[in-house]
């Protein structure tokens, strides 16, 4: 096969895979919008299945499908954007309740792709595994005791305590940490990268910087 030939026959090939990829992301994402699949991986299998794509060249990265979510969100569930700064806004007012915590904000409520069944989850961080136990207890909170396998860093995982309990009508997930964790976030199952998080100062402004974008929206239309 000549040269030229060759290279136009892996383009063609390269952007089919790219097609399939962006099929995946978008099949996967339908299936977390409405299935209620939560997990990245099997969401990723069952749009494979689904659609009969199995070569691995075509499954799209666990970020693909995070945009593609986003992005039908955006375009079949508007109610999402409310109740998504509703879930922001409680998640405000639940930092400032556990100040004393160090409190940041992870998970699809910090990364805009919460639904209508997305907790709040934050992380508290101390070294006396009891002080997040007592201080519910002392405030009158019932609340489900759990745990969750974080991974610290590519040498480093652990079980740490989770705390589930429901206020404002919404669901609320802390996980406790110790405070050295503080300085670097735990890694993402999402990307094995640290995960996002923001401290109540970033979430004011997020909040801030989003009415003000509504505000600019309405002047314009």
């Amino acid at each position: 096969m000549p040269h030229h030939a060759r290279q136009h026959a892996q383009q063609h090939a390269e952007t089919r895979t790219r097609e399939r990829r962006h099929r995946l992301a978008h099949e996967a994402a339908r299936l977390m919008a409405e299935g209620g699949i939560r997990d990245y991986h099997q969401a990723k299998l069952k749009a494979a299945e689904r659609l009969g794509i199995f070569d691995d060249a075509s499954l799209p990265r666990n970020r693909e499908i995070e945009d593609a979510l986003r992005e039908y969100q955006r375009l079949f569930q508007r109610d999402n954007a409310t109740g998504l700064r509703q879930r922001r806004e409680a998640a405000l007012r639940a930092m400032e309740f556990f100040a004393a915590f160090e409190p940041r904000l992870v998970g699809p409520v910090l990364d805009g792709t919460a639904d209508a069944r997305s907790p709040v989850a934050l992380q508290l961080y101390s070294d006396d595994a009891d002080a997040a136990p007592r201080f519910l207890d002392q405030h009158g909170i019932p609340a489900e005791a759990r745990s969750r396998r974080l991974r610290l860093d590519r040498e480093r995982s652990d079980d740490f305590p989770v705390w589930i309990f429901s206020a404002e009508d919404l669901s609320f997930d802390l996980t406790v940490l110790p405070l050295d964790v503080l300085r670097q976030a735990p890694l993402s199952g999402v990307y094995e990268k640290p995960m996002k998080r923001a401290s109540a100062a970033q979430l004011r402004q997020l909040l801030a910087d989003e009415e003000i974008a509504d505000y600019e929206g309405l002047r314009q239309e």
